[in-house]
């Protein structure tokens, strides 16, 4: 009962109250403030228009670079079978080797577009080998006659850098076991053998 009483008083009190007064002077309010912003508003959607234009401009200059290829020949779909073929894969390289050192090793075999050292992403150390890719592929032939060549008192591994196919693996064994075991009991654990495995 006390709520209806508080509900009827309530919607009393809004009946009575005169909303115009305020409502006038907030629009006079407002209607001032819009001259004052009016130029910002303005500029600030000039400045969206011309975001909007560069934003579509690069769009079209990423598209263009996508299907066309550069001078260099690089860019477009198919380049990276082209760096590939372009690139050697070079293994047991010093940790503490700079690219720089790595290019002056193998500035002797020709052209050099690239050095990439590969880091553990986690530490930022070196993994230990790297790629170097040539402007072409004749210099690929002349760097694989440094195979064994010493830098930094290790001897280099060069071979040609191998393009790995999306999906083919290269089939390492059968699951988690240790060989192949016919299905059934008795392996790793399974059916009434007396090997406890933990996983």
């Amino acid at each position: 009962m006390a709520d209806n009483a508080q509900a009827t008083d309530q919607k009393e009190y809004m009946e009575n109250v005169d909303y115009s007064e305020d409502v006038e002077t907030k629009a006079g309010e407002v209607n001032e403030l819009d001259e004052t912003i009016d130029p910002e508003l303005e500029e600030l959607k000039n400045r969206m228009l011309e975001m909007e234009k560069e934003a579509q401009r690069l769009r079209e200059l990423e598209e263009n670079l996508t299907k066309e290829p550069n001078e260099d020949g690089q860019g477009g779909e198919g380049d990276s079978d082209d760096a590939d073929a372009r690139s050697i894969y070079v293994g047991n390289v010093d940790y503490v080797t700079t690219p720089e050192e790595l290019q002056e090793h193998f500035k002797g075999s020709g052209a050099i577009n690239r050095v990439t050292i590969l880091c553990n992403k986690f530490t930022g150390h070196p993994k230990g080998f790297a790629y170097v890719e040539f402007g072409t592929t004749d210099a690929v032939t002349k760097a694989q006659l440094l195979d064994g060549s010493m830098l930094h008192g290790r001897p280099l591994k060069v071979n040609p850098k191998r393009t790995n196919v999306p999906g083919v693996n290269r089939g390492r064994g059968r699951g988690r076991g240790y060989g192949f075991a016919p299905r059934g009991r008795g392996f790793r654990g399974r059916g009434r053998g007396a090997y406890y495995s933990p996983y």
